[in-house]
């Protein structure tokens, strides 16, 4: 089961990125509103940084750099860095001093990253081949983890959270943007398994855990000062085509199914 979602997830954004698409289908962005672009999630200021000719298509749900508080000479690593965006603009902030790691299973992805930085002249970065629940770097090796709308997609959080910790340093911070469940679904009138069928993995929302239980998986990880703050509420247009095993349903209750997903910016330090 968690290498079929794995190989759906690479196959699905191997192809987003040749086509610069989306990722929850739709024509709608990972954060699941047509008008949260890149310009709304980071700014026009921070993309006119850099080169026109890079490709700054963002599949995330949110700007995990608002949150990560970066400072000059600071190791970061991006877990699932897709195209590079967040890695470029936090080399920006981390400066010559300081160096950023992106990591991602797909080759695609890495390759249009890679192209991105030598375009954009990006000398303190570099990309890695892996998963994130096996991150290919040492001990308390990074100051900060970045993510970007990609545990959620992981079979096993739990062990992505335990890579986290294992990587950052003393006192190192997590700071990603994810989609949680807001609450539980214990209290639908479709069961929570045929709910999670209808949804693909690889469409943003399947994956997504309760937030008690994103904050336990934290706390067992070993992190503290967790925080987590809601950013966005999905919408039944967020979904795109609606699943036939949901279809039946009235449109009101897809609504509030729709809204018990949302997107969070999330933050932690290691003890």
């Amino acid at each position: 089961m968690d290498e079929s979602i794995k190989s759906a997830v690479r196959e699905h954004y191997g192809k987003a990125i040749q086509s610069a698409g989306s990722c929850c289908g739709g024509g709608s962005s990972c954060c699941g509103d047509d008008q949260r672009t890149e310009v709304l999630l980071y700014g026009q200021q921070a993309l006119a940084s850099l080169p026109s000719e890079v490709v700054t298509t963002s599949f995330g749900c949110g700007n995990p750099l608002a949150i990560a508080s970066l400072r000059p000479g600071e190791v970061v690593l991006d877990l699932g860095s897709g195209g590079g965006l967040d890695v470029m603009l936090a080399a920006q902030r981390v400066g010559a001093q300081g160096y950023v790691y992106g990591l991602d299973m797909t080759d695609e992805m890495l390759a249009t990253a890679r192209r991105n930085i030598e375009r954009a002249g990006v000398a303190n970065a570099e990309f890695l081949k892996g998963e994130i629940e096996d991150i290919p770097l040492p001990n308390a090796s990074v100051d900060v983890i970045i993510s970007n709308c990609v545990i959620n997609l992981s079979p096993d959080k739990a062990q992505v959270l335990r890579e986290a910790q294992r990587v950052l340093r003393p006192g190192g911070r997590l700071a990603v943007s994810d989609i949680v469940v807001d609450g539980d679904l214990s209290d639908l009138p479709v069961d929570e398994a045929t709910l999670r069928s209808a949804l693909s993995w690889v469409g943003c929302i399947a994956g997504a855990i309760p937030q008690a239980e994103y904050t336990r998986l934290l706390a067992e990880a070993g992190f503290e000062n967790i925080d987590m703050t809601v950013k966005h509420r999905y919408t039944i247009e967020d979904l795109g085509e609606i699943p036939e095993q949901l279809a039946t349903l009235d449109p009101v209750l897809l609504g509030q199914i729709a809204q018990r997903f949302v997107s969070s910016a999330i933050s932690a330090q290691k003890q």
